[in-house]
């Protein structure tokens, strides 16, 4: 009796996620204490503008998860969520795990462009992806327009090259394994979505027409 009543109190609490109004406050109210921490870092005088633009990028996928659709059918592994969890929340706490300033591997003006290259992808991205976004494996609307006719991830693409361009600017041991880190953690989370997603034949037809994960040949 107890075996099988754990499954059922699994998916009534996923369901209970699922519901509009928890899903978002839930989003909200995690994004909360960066706040306290950019106050923080500010203040200490270690921002620069990649990674300001690190912490734009990441606020700019949670801020608009609140107009998202809901999910046909999403994942019920707590691990997925978890991953997801750490993945998209954590650029926003970057600056407190970084002490002191790194040392510049190519002038200013290379890391400044690409930062706000990577926030152009992104914003592309975001506004080629619609309503269709969210943190954990899920199936909306099979998005094949606008930045994903050339990549299957580009918001991922706009966050690889923003780590890219802080560790140009400012590097260090730590920010180099903060970076790659958070690069692996995204990449993870693309072949996952991408295991999820590829039960649908409209994404199978979709991942032979693209064949680009984050950048073209890659």
């Amino acid at each position: 009796m107890v075996a099988t009543d754990k499954p059922d109190l699994r998916q009534r609490l996923f369901d209970k996620l699922r519901t509009p109004w928890v899903d978002k406050t839930i989003a909200v109210a995690a994004a909360l204490p960066f706040a306290h921490v950019f106050l923080a870092v500010t203040k200490r005088g270690a921002l620069s503008l990649p990674l300001v633009v690190i912490m734009i990028n990441h606020l700019v996928i949670i801020t608009t998860t609140v107009l998202r659709t809901s999910p046909v059918r999403i994942t019920p592994n707590p691990w997925y969520w978890l991953l997801a969890f750490v993945a998209t929340y954590g650029g926003l706490f970057v600056p407190a795990l970084v002490a002191g300033k790194g040392i510049p591997l190519l002038p200013s003006a290379v890391s400044d462009l690409l930062s706000l290259l990577s926030l152009v992808v992104l914003l592309f991205a975001r506004l080629s992806l619609g309503r269709s976004i969210g943190f954990v494996p899920a199936q909306r609307v099979i998005v094949t327009g606008g930045a994903y006719r050339i990549v299957r991830h580009p918001v991922y693409t706009g966050i690889f090259l923003s780590f890219i361009a802080w560790t140009l600017r400012d590097y260090s041991p730590r920010v180099l394994a903060i970076s790659v880190i958070g690069c692996g953690l995204f990449v993870l989370k693309s072949f996952i979505e991408e295991r999820f997603l590829r039960e649908d034949p409209e994404y199978r037809d979709y991942l032979t027409r693209v064949r680009w994960r984050w950048f073209p040949g890659i």
